[in-house]
């Protein structure tokens, strides 16, 4: 038995939020990183915990208060409605939303061990050689900082990929709008559909696999050359 439209469509939708999720996070994940490789403050700890918290609170914890947060009693949900946009909640866009809270530290952490592996040294000579910040930033630390934002764009995909709890929670189960494939292969499995269940799930774990060879395999060339 082969996919179906649905289980296309659910394929499909999977890819496109975990895209958007994904670029979304690289550019506000790079100065979040960036300044917490970097600050001294005292707000570093809260702020680091804040960013780490989806590694350990479960997914249907955060999905709730998004929930709250985005539906019609919140008050990102009354604002949304004031401006004439409804409620975020049960759309593709409160997905992308709770996806990027998500899987924030899947791309923040590689992006702040990156930027503090690179240490001070080659800011101070771009310093002397009267570079200013942005430059510094574009030609100095983003090159060194190349093997971080690539573990980062691996991750957050691949994580964005594997939801199922905060999506469910958020978007709940709508065809072609808020249905992902790990709710398709939810929705599979309570129907008893154990073949469609098989064809989707399999997929998921060969993507995870070859992921993951794609990052380690990355790792060990980088190891190699240096």
């Amino acid at each position: 038995m082969a996919l179906t439209s649905d289980d296309f469509a659910a394929i499909w939708l999977t890819l496109k939020l975990a895209s958007v999720t994904t670029a979304i996070l690289l550019v506000i994940g790079t100065p979040i990183a960036l300044w917490l490789s970097r600050t001294r403050s005292w707000l570093r700890g809260p702020i680091g915990a804040i960013v780490a918290l989806p590694l350990v609170l479960p997914p249907t914890v955060i999905g709730f208060y998004l929930l709250l947060m985005m539906g019609p009693n919140g008050f990102l949900g009354q604002f949304t409605q004031w401006l004439g946009l409804g409620t975020l909640t049960f759309s593709f866009t409160g997905l992308v939303i709770g996806s990027v809270i998500y899987s924030m530290p899947f791309v923040v952490q590689p992006l702040q061990n990156a930027f503090s592996a690179i240490g001070q040294r080659p800011l101070e000579v771009a310093a002397t050689l009267r570079a200013g910040p942005w430059d510094t930033f574009f030609s100095v630390t983003m090159p060194l900082a190349r093997p971080g934002f690539v573990t980062a764009a691996i991750l957050g995909f691949a994580h964005t990929v594997g939801e199922f709890g905060v999506v469910l929670m958020i978007g709940g189960n709508i065809p072609d709008k808020t249905r992902v494939v790990s709710v398709q292969i939810y929705d599979h499995v309570e129907a008893l559909e154990y073949a469609q269940a098989h064809w989707l799930a399999g997929a998921m774990l060969i993507f995870s696999f070859l992921v993951l060879l794609a990052l380690y395999s990355s790792r060990k060339t980088r190891a190699g050359w240096s």
